[in-house]
């Protein structure tokens, strides 16, 4: 057996690889069909490959090829192979199949033809009358590809991805040798950071691992020819011996592997230390929204979530949303991602810089590649003590600016160039062009940005310098910016020490990371110029509203705080909601509303969080009632009348729909003062009613009028700029527009509201 022509097979997109690794252990390799890669050696390359080959499924033994397009062939040139050489007299063979694009479509059919003329031919060859089939296994596989027919016997068993350290596997489990190929086809190497953040039981980071260390796949596992006579023992001790002498002690850095599911992470420890890489791998539970590093250069290989069952794409949207703006974070990293959804450069905002059609199992994936910058050159390796860290979202926000910035912060070097054949895929040696900033993969600050923030910062300055005395006369929440520069359509609203950023929607050419890190720069920027600390500055993404879409939760972080103005306190919500609980812009509109409360039965529609209600106490109002559909905001308001030791029994709150508490109140009720500021249009799976501010506002009025005395007085305000009152269906009513009056000063949208005082006559 001094020259056996062997196979190496493989799945679909890994034959380059696998050719690189028999080529690494000696052996000429060619690729003689999708997923079989040929090479030929002594019986100890049967032992080296099943050992060594990380990405290789099995080794065959090519006892034949040929081509056949009848039974009559098949049969003929099978008997005249010599497979008495390879199976014993009592050995046991099994005939699997497959047949694909081949006139001898039927595998059951030439399962049974090769078993025949296997058997007839062993007969003849070994000079038997029988064969008891009582020895060692030698799996025989028939393949049929366009009519060539490739005889083989399998030498393995047991599929080379099964190293034997993972005994146990957690959902959608990846293939150790497909796992190994990531890594292959990335630019990490031993000495270079890791990091896989949907690890699950751990496939990557060991396979790494064992990769960084040169521990041999095969190395914890047996293998079907072992119990073949007619391959020497000391084939396979020799094999072996090789595999434990190429063992390196130690990675240089350690791996990181997390995961949301403490379950999955369990089983990866216990994988690790079976597989004797435990000490290389740091497992840690992070969800992937939390993922961050503060070392430089490293590579994130992920398999994340695919979402291919019906219903599920709607679960793992978000989390491929949310890619660009975690892998921000490591912007001197790069990346690599095996998915199989079919738009995941459309959902990222960005193109990969390479892609590779693979297959998990069966299916169809795309190993999508984002290439960091380089490494700068170091004159000497030093091993240091690696420390993983999740920082808070506050600690967050602020480094993401300085990271974008100011990356690469010693030596920068021009972004990796990679071959374009796999075969030769790998880092090369840096270059000894430097530049003073490193561009990176997701995010990244360019000059028209830091222009835009230059002119953010003095228009900032001068609105800050212009309302310097507004603190000393009472107000110390205020508008300071809205959209002066329409580059920057940012508003930016001041609480005290607090800043609140909405961003409008505005087109630009910035990808989502590059906009991220944008609004990270400049709420920066503000936070410098107000001298306010970065974790008080709160941005939000403001679209067109539709319906009660202000009062939409998108945080739970709970950042609240007790504000001043005129003399009273409201609690803010500055983190969960688009809005904070205090519209500025109705400033003016609360005060007219406190001067004419004296002694008057008020009444909130559409409450929210009492702020008219507040004010209407506390100017001397005997009663009132808000009404809300939120039991949310009817707490919040009564907190904000306990704030000013205003709550008591004679200020209800009432849970419910306007158009229903108007038309089912007692005719006997009466109000003097009456506040609406309603949404555009809200709906409630709670309430029948649907509001509709165009449709709706006259029957509201009418039906209002019906319980307010003459002098009693209403103010109508809302932000609908296409709404057009009904005047001529609103009897009984004095009206007059007092927008002007309304709007205050600090705001430079003169339209921010429109807002009515009705007279009852």
């Amino acid at each position: 057996m001094s020259n056996l022509q062997l196979i190496a097979t493989c799945a679909f997109g890994l034959e380059a690889i696998v050719k690189r690794e028999l080529q690494e252990l000696g052996y000429q390799a060619q690729t003689i069909q999708p997923g079989r890669i040929m090479f030929s050696g002594e019986t100890a390359a049967i032992c080296r490959g099943n050992l060594f080959l990380r990405c290789a499924e099995r080794i065959l033994i090519c006892v034949g090829r040929f081509e056949a397009t009848d039974f009559g062939q098949l049969y003929d040139q099978t008997h005249a192979l010599p497979w008495h050489e390879f199976i014993p007299p009592d050995g046991s063979f099994v005939v699997k199949g497959k047949s694909i694009k081949s006139q001898l479509s039927s595998v059951p059919a030439c399962q049974r033809m090769v078993k025949k003329a296997v058997a007839d031919k062993l007969l003849a060859g070994h000079s038997v009358v029988e064969l008891p089939e009582t020895g060692a296994n030698f799996p025989v596989e028939v393949a049929l590809l366009d009519n060539v027919v490739t005889l083989s016997i399998d030498t393995s068993g047991q599929g080379l991805h099964k190293r034997g350290y993972r005994p146990m596997t957690g959902p959608a489990p990846l293939r150790e040798t497909l796992a190994a190929a990531l890594i292959q086809l990335s630019f990490w190497k031993n000495g270079r950071p890791l990091i896989d953040p949907f690890c699950g039981t751990g496939t990557i980071p060991i396979e790494a691992a064992m990769l960084g260390r040169r521990i041999a796949p095969g190395l914890k596992r047996s293998f079907e020819a072992e119990t073949w006579d007619w391959i020497p023992k000391t084939d396979w001790a020799l094999a072996r011996e090789e595999a434990r002498d190429l063992i390196l002690p130690g990675l240089e850095e350690r791996i990181l592997g997390t995961d949301a599911s403490w379950k999955d992470l369990k089983l990866a420890r216990q994988h690790a230390t079976s597989a004797g890489v435990a000490d290389d791998i740091h497992f840690q539970q992070i969800e992937f929204r939390d993922l961050t590093s503060k070392r430089k250069y490293g590579c994130l290989i992920c398999n994340p979530p695919y979402g291919r069952r019906l219903g599920e794409r709607h679960e793992v949207l978000p989390l491929y949303q949310s890619f660009p703006l975690v892998l921000r974070r490591l912007p001197t990293w790069s990346h690599f991602v095996l998915t199989a959804l079919p738009d995941f450069e459309r959902v990222i905002g960005q193109s990969a810089d390479r892609r590779r059609k693979l297959y998990n199992g069966r299916i169809e994936c795309q190993y999508f590649q984002f290439h960091g910058p380089r490494p700068p050159e170091v004159k000497s390796e030093v091993k240091s003590e690696v420390k993983w860290e999740v920082k808070s979202d506050s600690e967050r926000s602020s480094a993401t600016a300085d990271d974008a910035t100011n990356v690469g912060d010693t030596v920068s070097a021009e972004t990796v160039q990679a071959a374009d054949d796999p075969e030769t895929q790998q880092i090369k040696p840096p270059s000894l062009k430097r530049r003073s900033t490193i561009q990176p993969v997701f995010g990244g600050i360019d000059q028209t940005a830091r222009r835009q923030a230059d002119e953010f910062r003095n228009r900032l300055t001068k609105r800050a310098r212009h309302l310097r005395r507004w603190p000393g006369r009472g107000i110390t929440c205020y508008r300071l910016y809205e959209r002066d520069i329409p580059e920057v359509p940012l508003v930016v609203d001041r609480y005290e020490d607090h800043l609140h950023l909405a961003e409008f929607n505005r087109p630009h050419e910035r990808t989502i990371a590059e906009h991220a890190d944008w609004l990270d720069l400049m709420a920066k920027t503000a936070a410098e110029v107000m001298e306010i600390r970065q974790e008080n500055v709160f941005v939000k993404h403001r679209n067109r509203q539709r319906g009660s879409t202000q009062y939409e939760k998108v945080s739970r972080e709970g950042r609240r705080a007790v504000v001043g103005e005129a003399g009273l306190k409201f609690r803010v919500n500055l983190s969960d909601y688009l809005d904070t609980g205090l519209f500025l812009d109705h400033r003016q509109t609360r005060q007219m509303v406190r001067e004419e409360a004296a002694g008057k039965r008020f009444l909130n529609l559409f409450g929210y969080t009492g702020s008219f209600t507040v004010y209407a106490a506390a100017g001397g109002a005997t009663s009132s009632v808000t009404i809300d559909s939120s039991q949310t905001y009817l707490s919040w308001a009564e907190d904000n009348l306990s704030l000013n030791q205003l709550k008591g029994r004679q200020h209800r709150m009432i849970r419910g729909d306007v158009t229903t508490y108007l038309r089912d109140l007692h005719r006997d009720v009466q109000f003097d003062l009456v506040v609406i500021d309603p949404p555009t249009f809200s709906n409630s799976k709670e309430f029948s009613h649907d509001w509709d501010i165009q449709r709706d506002h006259v029957s509201v009025l009418q039906d209002l009028r019906k319980h307010m005395p003459r002098g009693g007085v209403v103010f109508f305000s809302t932000n609908f700029r296409r709404f057009k009152l009904a005047e001529s269906e609103l009897e009984g009513f004095q009206i007059r527009e007092i927008s002007k009056q309304t709007v205050p000063p600090d705001f430079r949208n003169r339209r921010i509201h429109r807002c009515w005082r009705f007279d009852v006559q």
